[in-house]
């Protein structure tokens, strides 16, 4: 009889299951990434909310109508008729007014010249709050110009064609896009050749008073600071950006508005009124506390009041820039090196060694 054979028990292996798992990943659309840093929709519903009040709406305008007086003027330097003109992200039409006013540098022959606006056939208010656009609309300004307002959806994208308008300007509406390269670009798409584009903006360190106060006093009673204010364009960038978008002849310059408040409370009231308020992704749901608000009204008077006086000043940093659209008969700079004339023969005094 054969011998039984014992083996020890080994278990069987167990059997791995290897489950795969498809999973989605988002993929970048083509052309640049864009960077969200404003709610689109918070900024068209605080300026339809702003500009219900009609009284109060036109009460804050005196910042508006002096950065669109102070735009208009850069128009007495172009010798041209205009046959039809886009105001882009046009508010309350400011610009519009602007150029119906009498000129203030008058050099007719009677000691006076006719409003800018004589020199624009047909002007485009374009603007997606409908409220505010037409918030002017039955005032007498309307009679001296030829104007059209046209709601569009978003003055991140123009719904007008190539070579459309002799020129684009834009007054207090650029520093809420999102993507100013991409529209720059459709700026330049939709002017016709040798047509500029002049247009103001906030920038650099507009406010700044307003924002190192709040920072400061949300570190001191939060222990960490909110956006409460809004990002802003640099001077230095803005040339490059025009640059980028096609434009030459490019003129970029800075000018402070300094406009005294009571108190801080009456300064934000004014840029709530104006529509200005905090529209950026992310920030705090809410108003600001009471007690960061009374903090950051002592912090304003003790960093930047003026001793002796009882209101706080507030700076608008404002950006202009002028480009324009390459054409077949612009003028164009000499080569480098073409000059014929010494400067030091102009100016005098001897040669730099």
């Amino acid at each position: 009889m054969k011998p039984l054979s014992l083996r020890p028990f080994m278990p069987r292996p167990a059997i791995r299951r290897r489950t795969c798992i498809s999973r989605a990943y988002a993929v970048q659309a083509g052309g640049s990434p864009t960077l969200q840093v404003f709610n689109r929709h918070t900024k068209y519903l605080q300026k339809e909310r702003a500009a219900t009040n009609v009284a109060r709406s036109r009460e804050v305008d005196y910042l508006k109508d002096e950065v669109a007086l102070r735009l208009a003027e850069r128009l007495l330097d172009i010798n041209r008729h205009f046959p039809h003109v886009l105001d882009l992200g046009a508010n309350a039409c400011n610009i519009a007014r602007a150029l119906t006013l009498p000129d203030t540098d008058p050099i007719g022959p009677e000691g006076s010249s006719p409003p800018l606006s004589t020199r624009i056939t047909r002007m485009t208010a374009a603007e997606s709050s409908p409220t505010l656009l037409n918030r002017d609309a039955n005032l007498p300004f309307n009679q001296l110009i030829d104007l059209t307002r046209d709601v569009i959806a978003d003055e991140e994208s123009l719904p007008y064609g190539p070579n459309t308008f002799d020129a684009v300007l834009s007054s207090l509406s650029l520093h809420w896009i999102n993507d100013l390269p991409s529209l720059l670009s459709q700026v330049h798409n939709i002017l016709k050749p040798d047509a500029p584009f002049i247009a103001a903006m906030f920038g650099g360190d507009a406010l700044f008073e307003l924002r190192t106060s709040l920072q400061l006093a949300s570190l001191e009673r939060l222990g960490g600071i909110s956006p409460h204010t809004s990002p802003l364009a640099d001077v230095r960038d803005i040339g490059g950006l025009l640059q980028r978008a096609g434009f030459k002849m490019l003129t970029v310059d800075v000018d402070d508005i300094i406009v005294d408040y009571p108190d801080t409370f009456a300064l934000m009231q004014d840029l709530q009124a104006m529509g200005e308020s905090n529209a950026v992704l992310g920030r705090e749901m809410g108003g600001i506390s009471r007690d960061v608000l009374m903090a950051a009204e002592g912090i304003y008077r003790e960093l930047h009041g003026t001793p002796g006086e009882e209101g706080i000043p507030a700076t608008y940093r404002m950006i202009y820039m002028i480009g324009w659209k390459e054409g077949p008969n612009q003028s164009q700079p000499l080569p480098r090196g073409s000059g014929q004339v010494n400067l030091t023969d102009v100016l005098g005094g001897g040669e730099i060694k």
